[in-house]
């Protein structure tokens, strides 16, 4: 069973959006996290406030990853505003942790003597954000400076998406706004690019799901979950057609029975928890899921199934995947193999 979804923080990335309104943010950031989205956007908001306008290339200074050093941060650090009450200095994708410890005594020196016209910000982005037991990173935790931009829940994303829509003059409903998240997945920057498109598409003010369909791009997940979904309502023609485009368009047979197995999974936990009696909001929280719109399909869906069924489906799955590790070149017969099976099974009684 998968761990219980943790409540998403955004305590300190508030904090960095008030700082900044208020025209008085921190000498020192670190930002790190998922969501790079919401971090390019308090990193152009940061920059708006600290640089006047036509005065950036005097007062940013950027470096990035292996180009830069602890003494180009020392030298940028110090350099003076030219016309401006601030400077902006800008380090991606350094690894501050990763300096020895004499690297890290001279960053602690650093750091802790910013001047008051500096605001240093480092920001990783390839790199994976992690801290030790360094002095370097108690300084950090001490400072307050860490901004984790994490992936937003369920709500704050159907929002955020039905504004982005009346921003271009569209409207769209939370029921579609979640619709949205299971299609093309919960980051905000796929999300951004993906509405860019349906608001070009659809030819009326209100958008629909048909409106998404036609031109949004879905994750594999999704399209499996349309191939699983069509068993669930026994129309296995076009799951078998789903298969097929999957293969044609030659996504890996490991990851498509991966999704697979995950779905029957969840169908089972599905199928236990109507049984049981637990609700809708219970099941999200298990899967740590974000999209009501696949959980509402995944519960529908069980009632369809017995848990015996269920079962079996969550095993074959299993003993597949030793079966396509073992089958070089005939993957999609495999799976078509499975998806036969499965369709057929759903009429055998099961002790």
């Amino acid at each position: 069973m998968p761990p219980r979804k943790k409540a998403v923080d955004n305590t300190a990335m508030r904090e960095l959006k008030r700082a900044i309104k208020e025209g008085a943010p921190k000498g020192l950031y670190l930002f790190y996290g998922e969501e790079a989205f919401l971090r390019d956007d308090c990193l152009a908001r940061l920059k708006a406030a600290l640089l006047p306008p036509g005065l950036e290339d005097f007062n940013l200074h950027t470096a990035q990853g292996k180009e830069c050093s602890v003494d180009w941060i020392e030298q940028a650090v110090d350099c003076l505003p030219m016309m401006s009450e601030r400077t902006l200095v800008v380090v991606t994708d350094f690894d501050l942790f990763g300096q020895g410890d004499k690297g890290k005594e001279r960053l602690v020196e650093i750091l802790s003597n910013l001047p008051d016209y500096c605001c240093l910000v480092f920001v990783y982005d390839l790199l994976a954000c992690k801290p030790d037991k360094s002095k370097l990173a108690a300084l950090l935790k001490q400072e307050g400076a860490a901004v984790n931009f994490q992936r937003q829940e369920q709500k704050t994303l159907a929002a955020w998406i039905c504004r982005q829509f009346e921003k271009a003059g569209k409207s769209v409903d939370s029921a579609d706004a979640e619709y949205l998240i299971f299609l093309v997945g919960d980051l905000m920057h796929d999300l951004s690019a993906e509405i860019g498109k349906i608001v070009a598409y659809a030819p009326n003010q209100r958008v629909t799901r048909g409106d998404m369909d036609a031109v949004a791009i879905p994750k594999v997940e999704a399209v499996v979950y349309q191939m699983t979904d069509a068993m669930a309502r026994k129309d296995f023609d076009k799951a078998a057609s789903v298969l097929a485009d999957l293969l044609h368009s030659r996504e890996p047979a490991v990851m498509i029975l991966s999704v697979m197995g995950k779905y029957f999974r969840q169908l089972y936990t599905a199928r236990l928890f109507l049984s049981a009696g637990k609700g809708r909001e219970e099941f999200m929280d298990v899967w740590a899921m974000k999209s009501g719109y696949q959980a509402d399909k995944l519960l529908g869906a069980a009632r369809g199934f017995s848990l015996p069924w269920c079962r079996y489906a969550v095993r074959r799955c299993a003993e597949t995947d030793i079966l396509l590790k073992n089958s070089y070149g005939q993957e999609g017969e495999v799976l078509t193999g499975l998806l036969m099976e499965l369709a057929s099974g759903r009429r055998v009684t099961f002790s």
